[in-house]
């Protein structure tokens, strides 16, 4: 999609794509499918290489705005992934991430909806920076959605922010014993040099199911983590 991004000089044919694809499922499947979009943060590394600097944060703010609009239209319920590069770079990439990604905190607050956040691997500092540059945009710490997330499930390991927890066996027992505020994720990526990648989309009912099943959760944690979460999260009504 960055080639895309390249050529239009924008994010929003990329996104268009995504609400096309996301409508495909509902009338092929009749599920209900949620969107998100936002300008992903490694893009920067080559739009920075083809438009410089202040060109690719222009370009990338331009597509916060695009998806703001979206979400104000209830085409999306969120912004995201946003953030910064989940490898290490030089501290000019970082600060101008970092500038990207507090100007998509200002805009999610501005149309009420959630950022999801891309980025380095996830501590409890990382997830008091993301809190405080929040509080400094306006935006709560519950519509800071952690991307990829350990089981940072406590306040004081997360100061308030929602982390999604990718939903390994690991990942969810350990999130389990300590409570029930997360989300799970599969982060599929739907590359065919990666079949299957990172988790397949089938992961996260079916290690439900068997976690149920082996007494390891409740169906009313279930319930907690699967519905009512993401719906005070992402203001959505998962009954329509």
């Amino acid at each position: 999609m960055t080639n895309l991004v390249i050529q239009e000089k924008g994010y929003l044919d990329c996104y268009n794509e995504t609400l096309k694809m996301a409508e495909e499922i509902r009338l092929k499947i009749e599920i209900g499918v949620f969107v998100t979009v936002g300008p992903y943060p490694v893009d920067y590394l080559r739009l920075v290489e083809k438009f410089g600097r202040k060109n690719t944060i222009s370009i990338m703010k331009k597509g916060i705005d695009e998806a703001a609009k979206l979400c104000e239209e209830k085409k999306s319920i969120g912004i995201g992934e946003i953030g910064r590069p989940h490898f290490k770079v030089d501290r000019q990439v970082l600060d101008d991430s970092n500038e990207i990604l507090f100007y998509g905190m200002q805009r999610a607050k501005d149309v009420n909806v959630p950022v999801i956040i891309h980025s380095e691997s996830t501590t409890p500092n990382h997830c008091k920076e993301l809190a405080e540059l929040g509080k400094k945009a306006g935006l709560p710490a519950h519509k800071i959605i952690k991307h990829y997330s350990p089981p940072l499930i406590l306040e004081n390991e997360n100061f308030g922010i929602m982390p999604s927890v990718l939903a390994s066996k690991k990942n969810v027992i350990a999130s389990i014993k300590k409570g029930t505020r997360f989300m799970m994720e599969t982060d599929y990526i739907d590359d065919l040099r990666r079949p299957g990648a990172v988790l397949s989309p089938k992961t996260v009912p079916k290690k439900t199911l068997d976690l149920i099943d082996n007494c390891l959760l409740s169906e009313k944690q279930a319930y907690i983590i699967h519905k009512q979460n993401p719906e005070k999260t992402y203001d959505i009504n998962l009954n329509k």
